[in-house]
This record gives structure tokens, C-alpha cells and sequence, in this order.
């Protein structure tokens, strides 16, 4: 990935793992945002630019992962610093690209694309994603028309055009979010619920695997597939906090 393409994953720092060193994790006003600081020093991103967020709560949660460091410094365990890096690090480069990506998930939105069968999965699938792609249409002016079964379907370039504009109106942090959240729920209808608080982390995140919540309910789960799908909610429930410490 270069240096210009639109963010999918956290920017990763530190890869040798350091050692912890400070003592005090503390959240303090600094350039008009709040700063995470470790006795007193701000840590700083891949780009050495200082760990300064907009909110004081985006920045606790920060905080709360430096707070729990062990012995050394694993940057898997802190996504939300990761993900403070990439809109501190990557986003102003990218707002544009990164924009384009969200909108070309909605030209594919998960919750456009209707199972053939089973009778339970498809009537399931109209009850709980119907009233959500209506309030795309009623509140973002994002109307999106659903298909059934895999063919791709064309969506009106103006709705495509809509949900671009409603992710370049957002800060640095929150295009990051959405960009993360859009891939994770396969739908940026549910993101974009998810950033306004209309929805959940968990509602967003259990709309978005009707299809695979059918299946275990059929077949049942192995653990490594259980453990996947909780790694994925937690993730989604990460984004859930981190729009609401925007808020």
C-alpha cells in the first residue's frame, strides 16, 4: 500500500516493542484538543507528531489502553491509538481517496444484496434491513435499491455521490472511523447509522452477519470461527465509542 491509498487497516508504530517506561497516563488540554501523556510526555505517532485527539473522551480511550501496557508495548492490544495514528498520520493526505472508498462500498452495500433462499433467511433479511435502508433514503438522502442474489447491481451515481459527501463533511477521526467501519459491517448504511448513534455497535454489528448468524443457527459454530467473530465485535464496538467520544 502506498502512501496515498485510502486507510483499511490502523497505522501500525513501533514494531521492535518497546518497553514500558513511564509510570502516569494522564489526558491534558494541549492545541486545542487533549493529549494522552505518560509521565508527562506525549507519545508520538510513526510520523512523530504528538498524540493529541479533538475530545477529551476520544482521548481517555486512548489513555485506557496506555494505562493497561504490560511489561512491553503491543501495538495489536491498542487499536484506538492505532487508530488516532491513521487520522493524525494518514488521513489529511488521503481525506479524498479515502472518501471514494466508503462510497464505492455503498455502490456494493451489504444490505442491498438479498439471499435467494432459505424462506427464513429472506423474509428475515426484509424485516430487519428494509427499515434501514428507508432511513438512509428519509434521513442521509441516500436511496439505494436491493437486488437478490449475488449479481452486482448498479446504484444511482447521485446516492454514491451523497454518501462521498457525507464522509468528507467529517473530521480527520471520524473519516478514519468510517473508513474502518464501512469494510467491518460490509455496508456504509450501518456504518454511517453506527457514526450517528442511531444504531448500536452490537445492532450494527449483528445487521451485518444475518447471513452467517442463519448458518450457525444451522450448522453451529467451531471455536476459531466464534473467536473471529468476536474479535470483529469488539472492533465494531471500539467504533461505536470512538463516535461517541466525537460527539
Amino acid at each position: 500500500m502506498t502512501d496515498r491509498a485510502p486507510p483499511s487497516r490502523f497505522t501500525e508504530f513501533a514494531p521492535d516493542r518497546p518497553r514500558r517506561f513511564w509510570t502516569a497516563v494522564d489526558v491534558v488540554p494541549r492545541d486545542g484538543g487533549f493529549a494522552v501523556t505518560l509521565d508527562g510526555r506525549i507519545p508520538k505517532s510513526p510520523a512523530k507528531a504528538g498524540l493529541v485527539l479533538p475530545t477529551e473522551a476520544l482521548a481517555r480511550i486512548s489513555a485506557e489502553e496506555w494505562a493497561a501496557v504490560g511489561e512491553l508495548v503491543d501495538p495489536a492490544t491498542m487499536p484506538a491509538t492505532r487508530l488516532a495514528f491513521t487520522a493524525i498520520d494518514r488521513i489529511p493526505a488521503v481525506r479524498a481517496e479515502t472518501a471514494d472508498e466508503i462510497a464505492a462500498y455503498a455502490g456494493s452495500d451489504a444490505l442491498c444484496y438479498l439471499a435467494e433462499g432459505p424462506s427464513s433467511l429472506v423474509e428475515r433479511q426484509a424485516r430487519e434491513w428494509a427499515p434501514w435502508r428507508d432511513w438512509a433514503a428519509r434521513e442521509l438522502g441516500v436511496t439505494l435499491v436491493p437486488a437478490e442474489g449475488i449479481v452486482h447491481r448498479a446504484q444511482d451515481p447521485a446516492a454514491l455521490a451523497r454518501v462521498r459527501e457525507l464522509a468528507l463533511a467529517l473530521d480527520d477521526f471520524g473519516l478514519a472511523a468510517l473508513a474502518l467501519a464501512t469494510p467491518l459491517l460490509g455496508s456504509a448504511v450501518l456504518a454511517l447509522a453506527l457514526q450517528r448513534g442511531t444504531l448500536d455497535a452490537d445492532a450494527a454489528f449483528d445487521l451485518s452477519r444475518l447471513e452467517e448468524d442463519h448458518q450457525e443457527r444451522q450448522w453451529g459454530v467451531d471455536a476459531e470461527a466464534a473467536e473471529r467473530t468476536a474479535a470483529r465485535r469488539a472492533e465494531a464496538v471500539l467504533l461505536g465509542r470512538w463516535f461517541r467520544g466525537l460527539a
